[in-house]
């Protein structure tokens, strides 16, 4: 039976941080605007409605999964995205697009 390769720690950390961070509206809302052009926070809270404090959760969890890069010019931020994490994304699963036919389980020969 062959077995597909498993990610690495590191990859199987960023898979994993990387679809937490796609899990709420307002990351997403992040992403989408980043997909445009660089943007810094000022920007992306007026395109959001949302407060410089409730962005700054959701940029972090975004940074944490290396899904945005951040750098500061003077007093602000400007955040892009990082391309090649959604490259990891990408792949793990085009991975599974890739699965043939799942077998069902064998029987076992245990009984309880």
């Amino acid at each position: 039976m062959s077995l597909m390769p498993t990610p690495s720690a590191t990859n199987s950390h960023l898979i994993v941080a990387g679809f937490h961070a796609l899990s709420d509206p307002i990351r997403i809302g992040v992403l989408e605007l980043l997909r445009k052009q660089e943007q810094c926070v000022c920007d992306l809270c007026d395109a959001l409605g949302v407060s410089q404090s409730k962005l700054s959760f959701h940029l972090k969890t975004l940074k944490e999964a290396s899904l945005v890069n951040a750098r500061q010019e003077g007093r602000w931020i400007y955040y892009s995205l990082n391309v090649s994490q959604f490259g990891i994304l990408t792949t793990y699963l085009a991975d599974y697009g890739r699965l043939g036919k799942i077998s069902p389980a064998r029987c076992c020969d245990k009984f309880y």
